[in-house]
Order: C-alpha cells, then structure tokens, then sequence
C-alpha cells in the first residue's frame, strides 16, 4: 500500500490540494453571499458589476439597453430596445468558475510570483468571457428568443468553460511543477 501511495503521490498531493482549496473558496464566497445580503431583493456586488459591465458593453454594441434590479430575486434585469431578454444571477458573475480555475492553478502549483500572476491574469480573462458570454447570451435571446435552450445550455458554458480549460492546459503545460520536471 505504501508503495502505491508513494507511486501516486504526485495526483494524491493534486486531488487534495484542489479540493482544500476549492472548499475553503467555495465556503468563502458563500459566507460573502450570505453575510454581504441586505436582505432586499438586490444581488450581491459582483452580480450587480457584471450586469452593468453588460448593459455597457451592449451599448457599445449599439444596442439599447437597461439593466435594473428585480423586482422579486437577487438578480439584474437585463432589457434590450425595451425587451427583458435575461436575468443576470450570482451564478452568471464567473466568481465560482474563478474559484474553480484557481483551485486547479494553485493544485498544480509552479512558482510563487508565476502561480500569483497566472491566476490573477486568468481570473481577468475569464471575468472578459464571462462578460463576452452574457452580452452573445443577451443579444442571441434579443434576436432568436426559440433558440434560448442552446444559447444558455451550450453556448453559454462552451464559452466560459472553453476558456478555463484552454488556461488550464497552458499552464500545465508551461508553467506548472510538473512542466518544469518534463523538461
């Protein structure tokens, strides 16, 4: 047994690495969610951001677009030429597929200053997709409202998902401990 432990210590050390960090993550940000409520029906402030980022970027787009707290949940009511088209909830902010990104960076560790800057790069990069996805999201319902099962269930998370596994594989890759041994 010891010498199977000893032969995969370098994926045992990576499994319990990102599942520490993951859960202390995870168990941060919902503390934030739930101490940083108001207790009224406005979302938390990276939702609120990303909402307004969105109704910007729309704009930009040449779009028409309003972005106003609902009335009823904790989410940004995202309206194009006077069209609620989407929602923007805690789950569309990309703070949790960032904390995911994170906690694989930091099992996969390299470095102290790269593994900083990488993660601190690749959240920015991903907090742009995600920003990128709600806006292609929005539009798409603004124009093909049937299409709205593909758009939120494909390629909604094609696009985030997609640019977290693409960072994943360049760090691996490049710059991680275990790029630094196959060298």
């Amino acid at each position: 047994m010891k010498e199977l432990i000893l032969k995969y210590r370098t994926v045992i050390k990576f499994i319990l690495t990102f599942i520490l960090v993951y859960t202390v993550l995870t168990f941060s940000y919902k503390l934030y969610l739930q101490f940083g409520s108001s207790g009224t029906y406005y979302p938390d402030y990276m939702t609120n951001l990303v909402g307004k980022q969105s109704k910007e970027l729309l704009e930009a787009l040449g779009y028409n677009a309003q972005v106003l707290p609902h009335p009823k949940e904790d989410s940004m009511k995202l309206i194009i030429n006077n069209k609620y088209v989407a929602r923007v909830i805690e789950g569309c902010n990309s703070v949790s597929v960032i904390i995911l990104f994170t906690s694989f960076i930091i099992a996969f560790a390299g470095k102290f200053k790269t593994t900083f800057f990488y993660i601190l790069a690749g959240s920015v990069l991903i907090y742009i997709a995600n920003l990128v996805r709600v806006v292609i999201l929005a539009v798409g319902l603004y124009h093909y409202p049937w299409r709205k099962d593909i758009l939120h269930t494909v390629i909604f998370p094609a696009i985030i998902y997609g640019m977290v596994c693409l960072l994943w594989l360049f760090w691996v890759n490049r710059f991680s401990n275990s790029a630094k041994k196959n060298e």
